[in-house]
């Protein structure tokens, strides 16, 4: 690997850190949630290698049962997932350029979090690959070695939110979101998919307000590029 490539690889990791950090106690949580589903840590890491999903394996985990309500819980997760037909819509414009050997592994992997750093970047720059490996490796290893870690000291974090943990993440995610913001008609889709996502999770059972927000600041977000086009 050249210079230049060594540099953008550790670009990427250095500005995934505090996302890394923020998912470690997560981790720790879902391997604690395995541990009491009968999970051992071999069956955690092929969990949280082949599902790769937080809010997923949060869900399975904790309907699972005996038997193991399979379809319930694939209805459910398909619903907390839907998002991602979104996100993969907005971030395709940036990665067609990326090789195939770069690309694909990168759809199947990304999280909103590295989601979130690949789509900032390329608002300043085309995304190169050893800038992309750089954001999705270390952070999938991470979540991999701290879910499996979880299984034997998951327990050892019952409140995270008494230290903060449950906000690192909140808290970075949203510098990321209003970094997207250049004009102020940037904001309302950003204000009205949350407003949705709140009355949705207020009044509707289950997780749809995750995906009526998402599809509500994209109707907003495209009314107002429609008008902004005229």
């Amino acid at each position: 690997m050249t210079q230049p490539a060594q540099d953008s690889f550790l670009r990427g990791m250095t500005e995934m850190l505090p996302l890394s950090i923020g998912a470690a106690p997560f981790g720790l949580m879902v391997g604690a949630m395995a541990a009491g589903s009968g999970l051992n840590h071999l069956e955690m890491l092929m969990m949280s290698g082949l599902v790769y999903a937080g809010a997923s394996q949060f869900t399975a985990l904790g309907m699972w049962a005996s038997p193991i309500p399979v379809m319930t819980i694939i209805g459910i997760t398909l619903m907390v997932n839907l998002r991602l037909i979104l996100m993969g819509a907005a971030l395709a414009p940036h990665i067609k350029h990326l090789p195939i050997y770069c690309r694909w592994p990168f759809v199947l992997v990304f999280a909103d979090e590295t989601w979130a750093m690949a789509l900032r970047k390329s608002a300043e720059r085309p995304l190169a690959v050893p800038y992309v490996f750089g954001l999705v490796i270390p952070f999938y290893v991470n979540w991999l070695f701290f879910s499996a870690l979880g299984v034997t000291f998951g327990h050892l974090v019952k409140e995270p939110e008494k230290y903060g943990f449950d906000f690192v993440f909140i808290a970075v995610f949203i510098a990321l979101v209003m970094g997207f913001c250049k004009t102020r008609r940037d904001v309302p889709p950003l204000i009205i998919s949350a407003g949705v996502a709140y009355l949705t999770h207020r009044y509707l059972p289950g997780v749809w307000y995750i995906f009526a927000g998402s599809v509500a600041g994209v109707i907003a977000g495209a009314i107002l590029y429609k008008g902004k086009s005229r």
